[in-house]
């Protein structure tokens, strides 16, 4: 007899469960035959975990547990408390298929217990004021990445954020690689100019802190090849830690990128606007 892992319990498990109570705050959002929602299932979370296997294992050089490469699923234990977004497709090839989705933790359901404190110092961004949104594990299905699944994503995460009152957003962006000094370019241009304020800055823990300015200001290529994820948070108004950690597990370098999220909810607000006057309701 197996014990099954942590990750895999009901969605009635978790800390904030989505059940018919809260479906009307966050009906499918759709663009044809795409939808964006929150996991209302075990089967839900299964199918994430199943796709963030397929990208970060099999695609990618990420290193799986026995127990992953048994199940063909990446889990651990944040899952259960975590809301859970997710891209289907709805197409008649597509099935009702997971093909994209991102991993959501307030804070105020997370006490004190998220993902990126592995890694870094964020005391500073739990004591900003109002509730705080982890974003992770982002992931999108191989033929699915292109804008309108990103904007599907986005606007889910708009949405939450809205409903929430979400006033920061922080989480670790990856780079390709474990050689630092391969991304000297990519780490410099971060660190210089868009190194978070002191207030909101957090810091990489102290024993896996990788310092980023390995170049000169003057030596930076400004078109920096940045992955499309961490261009995207810049392009909101995001910032960067102190300090790049590598991730062997996951074969990156990661830094902690924090949006607070007046931009966000502006836009979203404009779009909203926009929709329910053409709309009339």
């Amino acid at each position: 007899m197996t014990t099954e892992p942590v990750g895999a319990a009901t969605v009635a498990q978790r800390a904030t469960p989505v059940d018919a109570t809260e479906e009307s705050w966050f009906p499918p959002l759709r663009t044809g035959d795409m939808a964006v929602r929150l996991a209302e299932s075990a089967d839900d979370i299964v199918a994430v975990q199943e796709l963030r296997y397929r990208v970060f294992y099999e695609e990618l050089a990420a290193k799986p547990t026995a127990e992953m490469v048994r199940l063909r699923r990446d889990f651990d234990s944040f899952d259960d408390k975590c809301d859970h977004l997710l891209v289907i497709d709805d197409s008649p090839a597509g099935q009702g298929a997971v093909v994209g989705n991102y991993r959501l933790l307030r804070s105020s359901v997370a006490e004190d217990d998220f993902y990126t404190a592995g890694e870094y110092d964020i005391a500073n961004l739990l004591a900003y004021p109002g509730e705080k949104l982890e974003l992770g594990r982002s992931c999108v299905a191989a033929g699915y990445r292109n804008r309108p699944t990103m904007q599907l994503l986005w606007r889910g995460i708009a949405h939450y954020v809205f409903h929430w009152n979400i006033s920061l957003m922080f989480g670790c962006g990856s780079l390709p690689g474990t050689d630092p000094q391969h991304l000297a370019n990519e780490l410099s241009y971060l660190y210089h100019y868009h190194l978070a304020p002191p207030a909101i800055r957090p810091r990489a823990v102290a024993h896996r802190h990788v310092a980023m300015d390995i170049l000169p200001v003057d030596r930076i290529n400004t078109r920096s090849d940045l992955p499309p994820l961490i261009k995207g948070y810049l392009r909101l108004g995001g910032f960067v830690g102190d300090g790049a950690v590598v991730d062997h597990q996951f074969d990156t370098t990661d830094v902690c990128i924090v949006v607070p999220t007046d931009l966000v909810t502006e836009r979203y607000i404009k779009h909203y606007e926009r929709t329910t006057g053409r709309n009339g309701s």
